[in-house]
């Protein structure tokens, strides 16, 4: 079977499993994700799709898109989020530590262990060195762990990244590839922090306006999300059939340490079990789309975005099914 055939194949499955999660319950919760997987086989069958379309070249578009899906997550932030830093210091301290230090380092390990060279093993440090996304605050929910203290968390990781994430990738990266830091700060900025300000400036001065809003864009992210996707693997491709065995398994290896050692090294720190669930959650799930976009606009790197690509679905599937192990054990208050 030829890669054309089996991808539309795999596209076909992937977009009926989509549609199945309205009806059957075992799958609930994955329709976007699976969503997403069927955009990226469709790229890797017919990548001209995804490459330009009437002269303009798609890649352009990703950098919009990452500022819109951040203006989303502005609007559902408020100024309490952020003073919850002082009622709830430890854990959100332990979890800062442990997101700039576990995955960055584990990116690194992994591309080295799996045989990852150049601007792919770049992409894994890079979703590694990255501060956790919106993804993460629902699946904590969906895990009945401490909602508040994943929104306070995801948020503090954000505003911090345009220092942590340029230092990160200079540290571990730097081998690989040239990492502009400066640059990489000021992309940040513009990309990440400003919509996030935005967003939240918004949500404080015009509340009613804010929920409006806010109810539309998670439709919007999604699509947007589904159409980085897409652009990266199509830019990619050729790349991606040569790497993508070795890449699925750092990354899933990458996402799993991730878990684990959040999980684990938070409850040697005294965190109770929900609390410790939740630096788990936002320590293994990562914003991919952010990771995609400075890959695009700083390191000029199609393949730098793959870790990413292959990364954020699967986290949202391995972090789907902890959720859901997490709440059918709460019951008898097992871990």
């Amino acid at each position: 079977m030829t890669v054309f055939a089996f991808s539309i194949a795999l596209a076909v499955v992937f977009a009926a499993l989509a549609v199945s999660t309205r009806w059957l319950r075992v799958l609930h919760g994955l329709g976007f994700t699976f969503a997403v997987l069927a955009v990226g086989c469709l790229a890797v069958a017919h990548p001209p799709l995804f490459v330009a379309w009437a002269g303009f070249e798609l890649k352009g578009a990703i950098v919009p898109l990452v500022q819109l899906i951040l203006l989303g997550m502005g609007l559902t932030l408020t100024v309490a989020d952020f003073r919850r830093v002082l009622t709830l210091p430890w854990p959100i301290f332990l979890g800062f530590v442990l997101q700039f230090t576990v995955m960055p380092l584990g990116g690194l390990v992994f591309a080295w262990l799996f045989g990852l060279q150049g601007a792919v093993a770049t992409g894994l440090v890079l979703i590694g060195s990255v501060p956790g996304g919106t993804a993460s605050n629902v699946i904590t929910l969906l895990a009945r762990a401490n909602v508040p203290l994943s929104v306070t968390m995801t948020a503090c990781s954000t505003l911090a990244a345009p220092i942590m994430t340029p230092l990160a990738m200079k540290l571990l990266a730097g081998t690989y590839v040239p990492i502009d830091a400066w640059g990489m700060m000021r992309s940040i900025l513009t990309m990440v922090i400003a919509p996030l300000v935005i967003g939240i400036a918004v949500h404080h001065s015009l509340p009613a306006l804010a929920q409006r809003l806010a109810r539309g864009l998670p439709v919007v992210a999604m699509g947007g999300i589904c159409a980085v996707i897409g652009i990266t693997i199509a830019s990619s491709r050729e790349q991606l059939l040569t790497v993508g065995l070795a890449l699925f398994g750092a990354a899933a290896c990458h996402n799993a340490v991730g878990y684990t050692l959040g999980y684990c090294l938070a409850r040697l720190a005294r965190l109770n079990r929900t609390d410790a669930r939740t630096v788990a959650i936002e320590v293994g799930m990562q914003n991919g789309g952010m990771a995609t976009g400075l890959a695009f606009d700083v390191l000029k790197s199609p393949a730098a975005a793959l870790g990413a690509a292959i990364f954020g679905p699967w986290s949202a599937i391995t972090a789907s099914v902890l959720a859901s192990w997490w709440r059918q054990r709460m019951a008898d208050g097992a871990a």
